[in-house]
């Protein structure tokens, strides 16, 4: 599968299953080892703190932590909303490695001009 893709999360710890949802896409991707970028705004920017998302979300899925934690993460690049992450007073030094307070300009000139397929959660 050739092309980017940008899953956008709005959904933090509120709605679970819908962020395990995001994240089960995103390994899927990350298996065909194809490029893909996070972007996260609302409740989800607290998800670009480290040990946010780890744990079981829903009975029947594993764990996120494989996806999420750490040096294991494998998205280009975590974009968390600035403006949501300054208005929730997250703490910058508790991102995730990749992630980066960010706003849509660095996501377009990450997507570039051959664009990329999107997933809205």
């Amino acid at each position: 599968m050739a092309g980017k893709a940008v899953i956008s999360l709005t959904t933090g710890l509120e709605d679970t299953e819908k962020v395990t949802v995001a994240f089960l896409v995103a390994v899927r991707r990350r298996r065909i080892r194809s490029a893909y970028g996070e972007f996260q705004a609302k409740e989800a920017v607290r998800l670009a703190l480290d040990g946010t998302a780890a744990g079981v979300a829903v009975t029947a899925a594993r764990p996120c932590r494989p996806a999420r934690g750490g040096t294991s993460r494998r998205a280009a690049a975590t974009w968390s909303a600035r403006s949501a992450s300054n208005a929730k007073q997250l703490d910058r030094g508790g991102l995730l490695a990749n992630a980066e307070l960010a706003g849509s300009v660095q996501l377009w000139e990450w997507i570039g001009d051959e664009g990329a397929t999107t997933f809205s959660y």
